[in-house]
């Protein structure tokens, strides 16, 4: 498992644990939003439950197109400056 794929994981870690009837209501309203939209659902999943996400994912439902391309670009954003965070922090020099 590559760095992405390891921060994506510790990202979604609060998903993982949900009910499998509501893994499967995310997974069907996923599908939805990709046949909609054209791309994958992105949002900045830190700390947020299977619930959090599903509700996040059928208002974006809603969106237009127009809309919801640079609500996904802001979280798509948000993840950037995560990870760039993370990776950072584990290169900095100590302070002497």
């Amino acid at each position: 498992m590559d760095q992405d794929e390891t921060w994506a994981a510790q990202e979604q870690a609060r998903v993982a644990d949900a009910a499998p009837g509501l893994l499967e209501r995310l997974a069907e309203r996923n599908r939805e939003y990709e046949a909609r939209f054209g791309y994958i659902f992105i949002v900045c999943a830190t700390g947020k439950s299977a619930g959090e996400m599903l509700g996040m994912l059928e208002s974006r439902l809603r969106n237009d197109s127009g809309t919801e391309l640079r609500i996904a670009a802001n979280e798509q954003q948000k993840i950037t400056r995560l990870r760039l965070a993370k990776l950072l922090d584990g290169k900095q020099e100590p302070v002497s």
